[in-house]
């Protein structure tokens, strides 16, 4: 299992990497995807330190995986993934700044507004 969301290994060999919530593995809400990635916690707990500690990443890093670095994987780098004039408008906006809290309270984060091509959708 040692290979296993070996992710911040690709980031530190120049791999792009991109995070999702499509897949079965992890759970639906991306602020989860983000904590999971950043602290590498079981629901089991047995893992005080994370789940292969080695393999944590940044917030930061968590946050790219999610966004510019997903659009890229999906050729949709030119349209989403970042904000600037001319590409989709599509962000959230929560409750705290997830790179200003400490790291072992990002799943308490909720998400106050979605906004889908620029217009609220929550």
């Amino acid at each position: 299992m040692r290979g296993t969301h070996a992710v911040n290994t690709l980031l530190n060999n120049g791999i792009k990497v991109c995070l999702g919530s499509d897949w079965t593995v992890t759970h639906l809400n991306v602020i989860n995807g983000i904590d999971i990635a950043v602290n590498r916690t079981t629901k089991d707990d047995a893992n005080p330190d994370g789940w292969i500690p080695s393999e944590k990443i940044s917030v930061e890093e968590a946050i790219k995986a999610y966004t510019i670095d997903a659009a890229y994987a999906s050729f949709e780098e030119d349209i989403k993934g970042s904000i600037e004039v001319g590409k989709l408008a599509d962000f959230i906006v929560l409750s705290e700044n997830i790179y200003e809290i400490p790291s072992d309270r990002i799943n308490e984060v909720k998400v106050e507004k979605t906004i889908l091509a620029g217009c609220v959708a929550n």
